[in-house]
């Protein structure tokens, strides 16, 4: 690719389903079987009751509200989410799991607006609705054009890197992974003869030698490798050893970009030679608006991540975070005060960066030219 940059676009948890689905143009069957909620619609009301109402039916572009313009200011050259939902009108509620995320395949307009490169499917609710669901999620996509990584009907097709074309020659390969830390199932792991995620059993350096032979494999030179792996609990700010192990060995072996989700907040980041390693980047879109509990972390408050790395050998050149806010189910720009509270809060759960607000609002972290092993 020769010189210069590249800008990603990251994000942690796309949740388009269950009461962001009921207030977009198609909504599915309403029915849940949670333990306290049994219709999608309750939570349409619970953000209202914080908010206020929801002009249902909404136009595609209302959950991702003011991130689509950020977006377009960034001009960023790959945009890469989790999308954790299943697409599907399957009725067929998984067994043995308390929650079930699904949006109608009419609505993927709602995704398809944002205009995602890679649509990362390697976490605890694409199979929600089993492995048929998982079947029209994925051929769904397909007609929207919508590139999948992470999950697929053979395990070849699970583990196989999504390879986004880039100006100047090169690509960005992106691997998605879903470790059993973050409520995988094991049973939903791809075989050649079965169709699944791309899993993750234990975080050891075995594991992520796998990982690495099979992103050497297909790099090329000029490539920009990212790992998205969907791995850890929902809250704390605590990153266990066996990630930070994990992130670094990937790194040691070739690995540009650790894009690591499935907290339900923002946790650490970290720059480990020279390479971007997030631990965890919240959620972005979701319908999770009014629920009690762990408000201490406010999980109202988004962060689109831009990344940028030198194009030829993919070391972190700059990184700013836009924040955002969940309001009535669509991201708005936070006040002053929520986002020096999450400036405060990032910098210092991070070692060996430096957060700090810019004057358009941003956060812009930066750190030393290189980090000990």
């Amino acid at each position: 690719m020769g010189g210069g940059t590249l800008t990603l676009f990251l994000c942690g948890d796309v949740m388009l389903g269950r009461g962001v689905d009921q207030i977009l143009a198609h909504p599915s069957d309403p029915q849940l079987r949670e333990g306290y909620v049994g219709d999608a619609r309750s939570y349409v009301r619970m953000a209202e009751s914080v908010h206020g109402p929801i002009p249902a039916p909404v136009p595609p572009s209302w959950p991702w509200g003011e991130a689509l313009r950020l977006l377009d200011e960034s001009a960023a050259a790959v945009r890469i989410v989790n999308l954790e939902t299943s697409v599907t009108r399957s009725d067929t509620f998984a067994p043995d799991k308390a929650i079930h995320y699904r949006m109608h395949p009419a609505n993927l307009p709602a995704l398809a607006v944002a205009r995602p490169d890679v649509c990362v499917l390697s976490n605890n609710h694409v199979l929600d609705f089993g492995r048929e669901g998982l079947e029209e999620t994925l051929a769904a996509l397909a007609l929207a054009k919508l590139r999948a990584a992470g999950a697929g009907r053979t395990d070849e097709e699970a583990y196989a890197p999504v390879a986004v074309p880039v100006t100047g020659g090169g690509r960005v390969l992106v691997f998605a992974l879903g470790a059993c830390s973050s409520g995988v199932p094991s049973d939903w792991a791809a075989a050649p003869d079965r169709s699944g995620v791309a899993h993750l059993p234990e975080l050891s350096a075995a594991e992520a030698a796998g990982v690495v032979r099979r992103a050497r494999s297909a790099k090329r030179a000029g490539d920009v490798v990212v790992v998205s792996v969907h791995w850890g609990s929902n809250w704390g700010y605590r990153v266990p050893r066996d990630q930070v192990r994990f992130a670094r060995a990937l790194v040691d072996g070739g690995v540009d970009v650790v894009h690591g989700h499935s907290s339900h907040h923002p946790r650490a980041i970290e720059v480990y030679r020279d390479r971007l390693i997030l631990y965890g980047c919240g959620d972005f879109v979701d319908d999770y608006e009014g629920i009690d509990g762990y408000e201490e972390y406010r999980d109202d408050l988004r962060i689109a991540y831009l990344v940028t790395v030198a194009a030829d050998t993919g070391r972190l050149t700059g990184l700013r975070l836009l924040p955002l806010q969940s309001r009535r189910m669509r991201l708005e720009l936070p006040s002053g005060a929520d986002r020096a509270w999450l400036c405060a809060t990032l910098d210092r759960i991070s070692d060996g960066v430096r957060i700090t607000t810019e004057p358009d609002g941003s956060l812009a972290v930066t750190h030393s030219a290189t980090q000990p092993a």
